[in-house]
C-alpha cells in the first residue's frame, strides 16, 4: 500500500472533496439569491469528476449568461488556481463575458470563518490559551517560488492576518506539508514541526490548515491521523485540528462577496442574470460554477 492509499484508507477508503465542493455550491446558489442573484453552481475538478470539461459542458447546456471563475484556493499559485485556470482557458469556446475571481485570503469574511473554526478547536483544551497554534499549508517546490510564485507571501500574510483578528495569545508558528519527491519543496513540514515542539517541551498544539477550504485526505488523512499519531509517540498529550471550512455560513458568505465584487455589481443594485463559476480545490482542482 502507497502512502496515499493509505491516507486514504484511514479516512474510510474514499475522498470527501466532492461532497464537501457539492455542498458549497448549493450553499452559495443559496446565499447568492438570498442577495438578488439568480445563479447555479457548477463543481469542476481539475484530476478527478466532473472535470472541467464536463462543467463546461454542463453551464453551456444551462445558457449562461456570465461565467465567475472561482477559484477556491484563498492564496494563488500556479501549481493551484493557476493550473485550473489555464485549463480552462484551454478547453473553454464560447462568447459570454467571463469574470475571474483572484486569491481571497485577505478577505475579512473569510478570515472570520477560519477563525470560527479555531476556536471551536481551541475549546476542546482545558486552557485555550496554552497550546501551541500550528498552520499548515501545502507545500510546493522552492523552483516555482524562485520563478516568482506568490504563494509563500500570500501564506504568510494569512498566518499574520490570521494571528491579529484572532487576538489569541498562544504561541504560533507556520510549517508545510504534503511534500512529494526529492526536490526542494518549502519547509519546515508538519513532521519537523512537531519534532521541534517536542524537544522544547510543547505538549498541546493545535493545527489550523490554511490553504484547505474543505476537509480531504490531506487534513483528515495527514495532519488529524497520521500527524496525531506521530504528535502522541512524542508525548504530546493533546492534539486538535481546526475543521475545514466546507459549508461554513460564514465562508459561504464571503464566497457570495467574493462573487458579487468579481462581477462589479453592488449587493443592492442586481438583475436577475446567469453566471457559471468555477472552484479548485488543493487536492484535485475543484471547480464549481454559477449560473
Amino acid at each position: 500500500m502507497t502512502k496515499v492509499q493509505h491516507h486514504y484508507a484511514t479516512i474510510g477508503g474514499g475522498s470527501q472533496i466532492r461532497r464537501h465542493t457539492e455542498r458549497q455550491a448549493r450553499a452559495l446558489e443559496a446565499e447568492l439569491r438570498n442577495r438578488g442573484l439568480e445563479a447555479r453552481c457548477f463543481v469542476a475538478m481539475r484530476y478527478w469528476h466532473p472535470f472541467t470539461q464536463e462543467a463546461i459542458d454542463r453551464l453551456q447546456a444551462a445558457n449562461c449568461d456570465e461565467v465567475v471563475l472561482l477559484p477556491l484556493y484563498p492564496q494563488h499559485s500556479s501549481t493551484t488556481a493557476g493550473s485550473s485556470l489555464n485549463e480552462w482557458r484551454r478547453l473553454f469556446r464560447g462568447d459570454v463575458p467571463v469574470h475571474c475571481a483572484g486569491s481571497f485570503y485577505r478577505n475579512t469574511m473569510y478570515l472570520d470563518a477560519v477563525i470560527e473554526k479555531v476556536n471551536e478547536a481551541l475549546a476542546r483544551f482545558p486552557e485555550p490559551q496554552r497550546p501551541e497554534i500550528v498552520f499548515s499549508a501545502h507545500s510546493i517546490p522552492m523552483s516555482v517560488i524562485e520563478k516568482g510564485d506568490p504563494y509563500q507571501r500570500q501564506i504568510e500574510e494569512t498566518v499574520r492576518l490570521l494571528a491579529e483578528r484572532g487576538g489569541w495569545s498562544n504561541p504560533h508558528r507556520l510549517c508545510y506539508q504534503s511534500k512529494v519527491g526529492a526536490s526542494r519543496w518549502l519547509q519546515p513540514s508538519l513532521h519537523q514541526t512537531i519534532r521541534q515542539l517536542a524537544t522544547e517541551r510543547v505538549r498541546e498544539m493545535c493545527v489550523v490548515p490554511v490553504a484547505f477550504v474543505s476537509d480531504h485526505v490531506e487534513t483528515l488523512g495527514e495532519i488529524d491521523h497520521e500527524a496525531r499519531e506521530q504528535a502522541h509517540r512524542l508525548g504530546f498529550t493533546q492534539f486538535e485540528m481546526s475543521a475545514g471550512l466546507n459549508d461554513s455560513p460564514k465562508f459561504i458568505h464571503a464566497l457570495g462577496q467574493i462573487v458579487l465584487d468579481a462581477l462589479g455589481q453592488a449587493a443592492d443594485n442586481l438583475i436577475p442574470i446567469s453566471v457559471a463559476g468555477k472552484f479548485a480545490q488543493p487536492e484535485y482542482s475543484a471547480a464549481a460554477g454559477l449560473d
